[in-house]
């Protein structure tokens, strides 16, 4: 047969859900699979996974045929996934559109025969025999079959790395159609096979292939060393062929189709191959070698009970529009090959032409014995491809993935809490690293996306990229002697005076009263009922200083008026370390009411606390943060549908002070009951202190990026309890800030998921976020003259 068109030879009579009925006569059930992530697999992870599909497969009815197919085709990068409506967005899209990347599909199909025996002519056809009959009815046997099927799969399942599920009809057809018609898209074509070249449409196809015992060298196994990211001090481990994957970065489909034997029958006849190979061993040194590999074999068969002898065939098709580029492919799967010590067949002609047609699902049971090798499973197995693409979700942060840079939508929110009970997060990278880059870009997408924000700063790291949201943002700078224009005890009318508003002001004046001490229950309802007093009793403009003159014309008589017992509430002493807040005192300028500005910042999305000029003064700063998180309890915590994120940068600057530590944790303990998240930023974990209070805080960070560290991870690894892989990845990091491409790198993990990404951004969204230096200064001459950023980084970005 020279040429094949499809429409006349349709190798399906029906399906049935997932269960296709070919015109041979086979009933097949397909499934789709979804594989982990390249790079987040470690050498127990692919050991497990091996063990997994052991379990999975072993007991399947004899005479089954599993085929496992992977596909792997070049594809250009659309960016529909990405948004699309702010001038980042936009630039974003636009910058990754059209990025050449590889896109994988796994398939794994479980084809019950019509010939049990599996024992088939050098040759098959597989359009040969057309079967007009009726589709089989649902017999006893196809159910049978079906529920081994399910257990397997359902066995694959629970090993909760891997998922199979089923493959729908109009998948199933769409796979059988671009199958036949060559991957060529936009047009239907023939499938033209000679002796010398199989053509199908724009596409010239080859194929390389395992059907021999003697193509193995000494072993297999389930992992091997990664070179490119294995350095002297640690290993980084990938699948046994996993360089015939993702990394091959070219057209190809990797089959791997396994026969299910009948133990008794192979044993048998081993013993007869290796008694005649006894026989004439002395004729050749090749037949010592295939009698030392089937001895081999058999010992293992009789060792181990748990055996499962199979036939097994792998090959590897592949294609493309020029056939010089084909030679290309075979020498760079060749050279795959040679690294695992293998010695694929190159099959020619009619060899090929079989290889290639019978490696679609419904054809696979059609290789014969000379196209098979003879192994156990548990060697076959070693031949699967376990992982995949860096997967995104379905919404995220975008950042990139270690292949070809392309974007990966990372759900760090996970409102659903699939990965993660708590959203709070942690940076941590030395100086110069990018830790702010990197804080610029979570936040950044995190707003665009209709999160509100509160950073409190000490760097001055943020208020770029919020001049390009000129409506949306405030910037609170704390200036020497002045206020920052908070008044925590403004009340825009009676209905704001709830039980809750009254509790935080309890909790904020006790600690400025009596930070030291732990308050009891009887000075939290004292301090509570006269604050109701104040506010029945002070019709409008309440401040600190107006609560602090009414207890102080009040003192004798308020505590009798309110019944309470002077045990319980000191109100002298009460005065005198108020005193320093007030009137004259050292830091009343702090409270000092012109206006409150809290209107500017309720209905902000974009609040940035600018403490730079106050990070060596520990008095102020902790007044501040009290300020700070009287203002967050107004403004974010109001509304808990809305989401929210507050982040504490520079973080390690304000841990100096006592008390910071305790702050930090209330938001913690209280942002449980909000619909928001944590983010602190640090050069190293040590910066904070090793306490059960830090220790609460990093049990409840369940987002952890880490960018490079010369000095190394072990305190990371040890108070984060990362795992041996974790480490691995932590020490691949490789940043990249040369070349067309610049990127740096970066370990994520989002609950017990980790991998390393990269971050690659156009050139606007660079210059958004850049902090300081040359460029910095450019951009931002260029926003004073015209007051707009998103024209300044315009016009910077138009002359580099």
């Amino acid at each position: 047969m020279k040429k094949i068109n499809l429409s006349a030879y349709q190798p399906i009579v029906d399906i049935q859900d997932h269960m296709v009925f070919a015109n041979n006569g086979n009933v097949v059930l397909c499934y789709e699979g979804h594989l982990p992530e390249i790079y987040s697999l470690s050498e127990k992870d692919f050991e497990d996974m091996h063990g997994a599909w052991f379990q999975a497969l072993k007991s399947l009815p004899i005479g089954t045929v599993v085929h496992k197919q992977d596909i792997y085709l070049k594809k250009s990068y659309t960016s529909e996934k990405l948004p699309n409506t702010t001038f980042l967005e936009k630039a974003t899209h636009e910058h990754f559109k059209g990025r050449a990347h590889i896109e994988h599909k796994c398939y794994l199909f479980f084809i019950l025969t019509k010939n049990k025996a599996l024992n088939n002519p050098k040759y098959v056809n597989p359009f040969r025999k057309i079967s007009k009959g009726i589709v089989q009815e649902l017999d006893d046997t196809i159910k049978s079959f079906a529920n081994s099927v399910s257990d397997s799969i359902s066995f694959i399942n629970n090993s909760r790395k891997m998922a199979f599920l089923p493959l729908q009809s109009d998948a199933i057809l769409k796979l059988t159609s671009a199958y036949f018609n060559g991957f060529n898209e936009g047009f239907d074509t023939d499938i033209l096979l000679d002796k010398k070249n199989i053509n199908i449409g724009e596409n010239h196809f080859d194929a390389l292939a395992i059907n021999s015992e003697l193509c193995f060298g000494e072993n297999v196994q389930s992992s091997k060393t990664n070179e490119k990211f294995t350095s002297d001090d640690f290993v980084f481990h990938q699948g046994f062929i996993d360089g015939l994957g993702l990394t091959l970065n070219e057209n190809h489909i990797v089959n791997q189709i396994l026969y299910l034997d009948d133990k008794q029958k192979w044993r048998k006849l081993l013993d007869k191959k290796i008694e005649e190979l006894n026989k004439s061993s002395n004729f050749g040194s090749q037949n010592k070698v295939v009698l030392g590999k089937i001895q081999h074999i058999l010992d293992q068969i009789n060792a181990d009970d748990n055996s499962r002898i199979i036939r097994g065939h792998l090959n590897i098709v592949y294609w493309s529009k020029e056939i010089k580029a084909l030679d290309k492919i075979t020498s760079k799967i060749k050279t795959e090959f040679k690294e695992l010590d293998i010695i694929p067949y190159y099959p020619r002609g009619e060899e090929r032409k079989n290889y290639i047609l019978n490696s679609y699902c419904c054809f696979a049971s059609n290789f014969s014995n000379n196209d098979l090798y003879v192994t156990d499973l548990k060697h076959a197995l070693c031949l699967f491809i376990n992982n995949t693409n860096y997967q995104s979700d379905t919404t995220g942060i975008i950042f990139n993935d270690r292949e070809h840079n392309i974007p990966v939508l990372k759900d760090v929110w996970d409102k659903k809490k699939k990965r993660i009970k708590a959203r709070n997060f942690a940076i941590f990278a030395p100086t110069g690293e990018g830790k702010s880059f990197l804080a610029n870009n979570i936040l950044r997408q995190y707003f665009e996306s209709g999160v509100r924000l509160v950073i409190i700063d000490l760097g001055g790291s943020y208020t770029k990229f919020a001049k390009l949201y000129p409506e949306k943002y405030t910037v609170l700078r704390y200036e020497s002697g002045k206020n920052l224009g908070i008044n925590p005890f403004f009340i825009s009318n009676k209905k704001d005076l709830t039980p809750e508003r009254l509790e935080d002001l309890s909790v904020f004046l006790f600690e400025l009263f009596a930070s030291d001490m732990k308050v009891t229950k009887a000075q939290s309802v004292s301090i509570k009922k006269i604050l109701r007093h104040y506010y029945e009793n002070t019709p409008d403009k309440h401040s600190l200083e107006g609560f602090y003159n009414y207890i102080e014309r009040q003192q004798k008589d308020i505590l009798k008026t309110l019944k309470i017992h002077p045990d319980y509430f000191n109100v002298t002493s009460f005065l005198h370390v108020m005193s320093e807040y007030v009137g004259d005192g050292l830091y009343s300028f702090l409270f000092e009411v012109s206006e409150d500005q809290t209107y500017k910042i309720e209905d902000k999305r974009l609040i940035v606390f600018e403490l730079d000029e106050v990070k060596d003064n520990k008095e102020i700063l902790s007044v501040m943060l009290k300020l700070i998180k009287s203002a967050i309890q107004r403004t974010i915590w109001r509304n808990r549908a809305e989401k929210g994120i507050i982040l504490f940068d520079e973080f390690a600057k304000q841990l100096k002070f006592e008390n910071v530590l305790e702050s930090v944790e209330f938001y913690y303990q209280a942002i449980r009951k909000q619909n928001g998240a944590i983010g602190i930023i640090l050069q190293s974990i040590n910066q904070l202190p090793n306490n059960s209070t830090s220790a609460s805080i990093l049990e409840n960070t369940q987002v952890v990026y880490s960018l490079n560290n010369e000095k190394g991870y072990d305190e990371l690894v040890k108070r984060l309890h990362l795992s041996s892989h974790d480490l691995n990845q932590l020490k691949s990091i490789k940043n990249n800030l040369s070349g067309a491409r610049k990127y740096t790198e970066m370990f994520i993990k989002i609950g017990k998921e980790s991998n390393i990404f990269r971050l690659e951004v156009p050139k606007e969204v660079y210059a958004a976020y850049l902090t300081d230096g040359q460029e910095n200064e450019a951009i931002m001459a260029l926003y004073e003259k015209s007051q707009n950023m998103e024209l300044a980084i315009k016009q910077f970005t138009s002359k580099t």
